[in-house]
């Protein structure tokens, strides 16, 4: 969800209503920004509470992770994971551990969920290959998807709506028996490629005299000799359509938690992991892993109960490491975290009875930004990292941003001045050196303290 799509954060043209709502009920963070990208590694970010980009990238959760739904059971809430990030459901990656309820939404992006090979699909109507060897790859994730799509007769049938409808579902049986310890992770793969809302959606944002193809999913890489300029802003209205779709299945969730009285009784999250390059950097999606603004800005709003501090608008710099310390922080439970567990016997692969309770604390690299809220305190930090694990590393303050590549490629140091060039369009690094010097030794320095306390 890109910041700069949504109503609450400046943008006047697309509708996100009920986003807007929750924002002036609840505290916006204007300054928030992604820590491990993409999609499962930034997850993994939210529910320890820690930082992770420098340690590991794509993969299940581990073994020593004491998550948030984990800490919550060990609480007594009653909890549900509704979702239809697939990724999550994956072979080994374990993202239900610690739910008592969990509910898998098929069928999103290339989910191998409708596989019937006799399905027919027409790939050239909302798909447009590279003519290379990407071909290989990208034709039958492609086609998965139409077959996914294959089941959609009207607007629930979509991805978002029916991750709702669980979710409403679970609301309204669990509390038949109680109104409070509950937890509820909602998790939207929408606005996610590929972007094809319903078409009512859509057409309100489409050209209408553009004739080109309906394209829905666009391969990863470079605009330049792959898209028109036509295409690429037929491929933003479907992305834009999206967004306001997904704006009012949420605001769907967030009128029945209302109706059910659990609003002004309850914490309230409303944050995405990641933005959308749409060409700003000669890219569309995400085929590289580049941090520019466009990718590691995001939405993230916060009710309080009560709707204290309802309208306000925080400046100071947050990351997805702060939100489980936040909610530990409202609940009153005390960190570093004490982790109980038996270990084994050396060679053993069970858990025997009689080996000594060992206890292993567990230290947070987030803030709880409780204190943020409330005008307690101006900063929780005085930069945000952001990374992709062996990548890029970036480190953005509020008048710089500076990328640090680590991969193969070896992409010179990147800086921009984000008072005059939010954009990120002029690497400045150059006229800057004493700037770029110090923002590279904070960056690894910081990295360096992050692995020093393990």
């Amino acid at each position: 969800m890109r910041v700069d799509h949504l109503g609450a954060y400046g943008n006047a043209t697309i509708s996100t209503p009920h986003f807007d709502r929750f924002a002036r009920e609840g505290t916006l963070f204007h300054h928030a920004y992604s820590e491990n990208l993409p999609t499962v590694p930034t997850r993994t970010v939210w529910w320890t509470g820690r930082y992770q980009s420098p340690f590991r990238g794509w993969q299940p959760l581990e073994l020593t992770d004491y998550t948030l739904p984990e800490i919550l059971w060990d609480r007594g809430f009653a909890s549900a994971l509704i979702t239809d990030t697939y990724h999550l459901h994956k072979p080994v990656f374990n993202f239900g551990r610690g739910f008592d309820d969990v509910v898998f939404i098929r069928g999103q992006e290339y989910d191998p969920w409708v596989i019937d090979q006799d399905i027919p699909v027409d790939l050239d109507a909302h798909h447009k290959l590279r003519g290379d060897e990407t071909d290989t790859l990208w034709r039958p994730r492609f086609e998965q998807y139409l077959r996914n799509t294959s089941v959609r007769k009207t607007e629930q049938d979509y991805s978002a709506a029916r991750v709702t409808e669980a979710a409403i579902t679970w609301l309204q049986k669990v509390t038949l028996r109680q109104k409070d310890h509950l937890f509820l992770w909602v998790d939207y793969f929408d606005p996610h490629e590929p972007w094809d809302p319903p078409p009512a959606y859509a057409a309100r944002y489409r050209d209408p005299d553009y004739r080109g193809i309906d394209l829905w999913d666009p391969v990863p890489g470079e605009v330049d000799g792959y898209l028109t300029p036509e295409e690429l802003h037929q491929v933003k209205a479907n992305y834009a359509g999206e967004v306001t779709f997904v704006d009012a299945c949420a605001g769907r969730l967030l009128e029945t938690i209302r109706t059910l009285g659990l609003y002004d009784t309850t914490l309230l999250m409303w944050v995405s992991d990641h933005g959308e390059p749409f060409g700003e950097h000669g890219i569309v999606r995400k085929a590289r892993p580049w941090n520019y603004e466009e990718l590691v800005h995001i939405p993230w709003v916060i009710r309080l109960p009560g709707g204290e501090r309802a309208g306000a608008v925080i400046d100071a710099i947050v990351q997805p490491t702060d939100l489980l310390p936040t909610v530990l922080d409202l609940l009153g439970v005390e960190t570093p975290l004490s982790l109980p567990y038996r270990a084994p016997q050396r060679g053993s692969v069970i858990f025997p009875q009689d080996v000594a309770l060992d206890r292993r604390r567990i230290e947070l690299t987030g803030k709880s930004l409780l204190p943020l809220i409330r005008g307690a305190v101006p900063v929780v930090r005085n930069f945000a990292l952001v990374g992709h694990y062996n990548q890029q590393w970036a480190i953005y303050t509020h008048d710089w941003a500076y990328l640090y590549t680590l991969d193969e490629q070896r992409r010179p140091p990147e800086l921009y001045d984000r008072r005059t060039d939010l954009a990120q369009q002029r690497n400045v690094a150059g006229g800057y050196p004493a700037e770029a010097r110090d923002l590279e030794l904070e960056l690894h320095r910081f990295v360096a303290q992050l692995r020093q306390r393990g």
